[in-house]
């Protein structure tokens, strides 16, 4: 465990060094690209909070400036596929993107190497709680004995727990964004065969899908029929019972019933006399 906490510490400090750890400030340009489709979605989860016609005045707005590109950075090149390689800007993300992982992916198989090589099938500790069989195979990885209890573990697997579950004190260490996060290397070892590093979004085809959705976003305002609303949930008026056309009054019903009832109550006083 201590050898993992130094390692994670010099990893940080590595990536720091090689400029992993510090990104370049993003453009004014490349901000408003990012704010202007953020306004797309949020006018579509927060709509109903405002007028059918303030809506619509926005949802039209925002919908023409998508297709338009009044937004983008570079409106020029919106229908011509990015390319990161004869782009200074997509190079240099990709130059950073390759450095973090490799910071983080290289250490990782290192240790767990030298763990696997020096301390394969030992027992390092004993939970002090019992577990269920469950958990057999996650704790005692490197030591497949069937009799052996569950609350041992195995030096393979004291490794695993410790690589998700140094998060706090890396946090307590070196702050909230350290690069000597274990989750962070297992992310970036699942996405490294699934795209290329470092590729730069198409903001021209986020901005045309976010323009369909707005186009397909219906409204409905929250406070459509307020007064209403109000006074049947603090019980001045009774809720109304719609059945197709027709439209029936619980007031009248309850009158109604209220009648018969007197009514039939007249009767049996008239036939005991």
């Amino acid at each position: 465990m201590v050898v993992m906490v130094l390692v994670g510490i010099f990893r940080d400090q590595v990536t720091v060094l090689i400029g992993g750890g510090t990104g370049k400030k993003p453009g004014l340009k490349a901000i408003r690209e990012t704010k202007a489709l953020t306004r797309g979605v949020t006018l579509r989860n927060y709509g109903n909070h405002i007028q059918n016609n303030s809506f619509f005045i926005r949802k039209t707005f925002l919908s023409e400036a998508y297709k338009r590109g009044d937004y983008l950075k570079n409106p020029a090149a919106a229908n011509h596929a990015v390319n990161p390689m004869t782009d200074p800007a997509g190079m240099e993300m990709m130059m950073e993107g390759m450095k973090k992982n490799f910071a983080m992916i290289i250490p990782q198989t290192i240790i767990m190497g030298w763990i696997n090589f020096f301390f394969s099938g030992f027992v390092l500790i004993k939970l002090p709680f019992p577990l269920t069989l469950r958990f057999k195979s996650m704790l005692q990885r490197g030591v497949e004995t069937p009799d052996m209890d569950v609350t041992w573990v195995s030096s393979l697997s004291w490794y695993f727990l410790n690589l998700f579950g140094l998060r706090s004190i890396f946090t307590l260490l070196l702050g909230e964004d350290n690069a000597a996060d274990g989750m962070r290397d297992m992310a970036a070892m699942s996405q490294m065969g699934a795209s290329p590093t470092g590729q730069p979004q198409d903001f021209h085809k986020l901005f045309l899908a976010e323009s369909e959705n707005l186009e397909l976003t219906t409204h409905n305002w929250e406070l459509d029929d307020i007064e209403n609303r109000l006074l049947i949930k603090f019980g001045k008026r009774s809720p109304t019972i719609n059945d197709d056309d027709d439209t029936i009054e619980m007031e009248d019903i309850s009158s109604d019933f209220s009648d018969v009832k007197g009514k039939s109550k007249r009767k049996g006083i008239n036939k005991k006399k």
